[in-house]
């Protein structure tokens, strides 16, 4: 039998816009004379992405505008002198410490990739549950807002671990987003972690701690 591939909910208020060309055959064949012809009505799918880069966008904003805040599982004490320093020698080291990841997630908003560490939490969070109800529930919750291609927080993955994570959908455990949650540890590790290091946020929490130092 031929696996059902899960591709996630659709919308049900957005109609396709191979509906609309079939619909409104006239329009798309005479523009108006006093209106600039659609660019992209040769093809359906590029007037698909050009509809959804804006909704893309604004969801984008929305996301930013919303307030930091921690997940119920993460407790994010003060970070001590030491282990700000501890953070600069590897990026397991920033990883394992709640407030490291709290500092980093707060450098990752200001870059507009916040969500690829929300996705890595959401997956630890997984990974910690027993009860089977539950954990389909947060397996549906994690494709919807990371792994499908209609959400704004959706995270980069390639297309060998998209498809895993869709024929493994029919039957989620706990560790169904390992593989995506190891991309994305990678992506995070090569791309920001340097980028963090050597930024206003981590500066100013080293040069905080340097002067509580002293002054003490």
């Amino acid at each position: 039998m031929m696996d059902i591939l899960y591709t996630g909910p659709v919308p049900a208020d957005r109609e396709s816009p191979m509906t609309r060309s079939e619909t409104s055959p006239s329009r798309a064949q005479h523009p108006s004379p006093t209106q600039k012809p659609n660019t992209c009505c040769f093809c359906w799918c590029c007037c698909c992405s050009c509809s959804w880069s804006e909704d893309d966008k604004r969801g984008r904003r929305k996301a930013q505008e919303t307030k930091l805040e921690p997940f119920p599982w993460e407790t994010c004490p003060k970070p001590t002198m030491e282990e700000i320093k501890q953070w600069a020698q590897s990026f397991d080291k920033l990883m394992k410490n709640p407030g490291g990841r709290n500092k980093f997630r707060e450098f990752l908003r200001t870059e507009y990739s916040e969500e690829n560490m929300l996705f890595w939490l959401a997956c630890e969070d997984l990974k910690n549950e027993i009860n089977k109800s539950a954990i389909e529930e947060k397996a549906r919750l994690i494709y919807e807002d990371y792994i499908s291609i209609l959400s704004p927080k959706e995270v980069s993955l390639d297309s060998r671990v998209r498809e895993v994570i869709n024929r493994r959908m029919q039957d989620p455990t706990p560790h169904i987003f390992e593989d995506a949650q190891l991309q994305i540890y990678t992506l995070m590790h090569r791309d920001s972690y340097p980028r963090f290091l050597n930024s206003s946020v981590y500066r100013s929490l080293v040069q905080g701690g340097s002067r509580s130092s002293s002054e003490s």
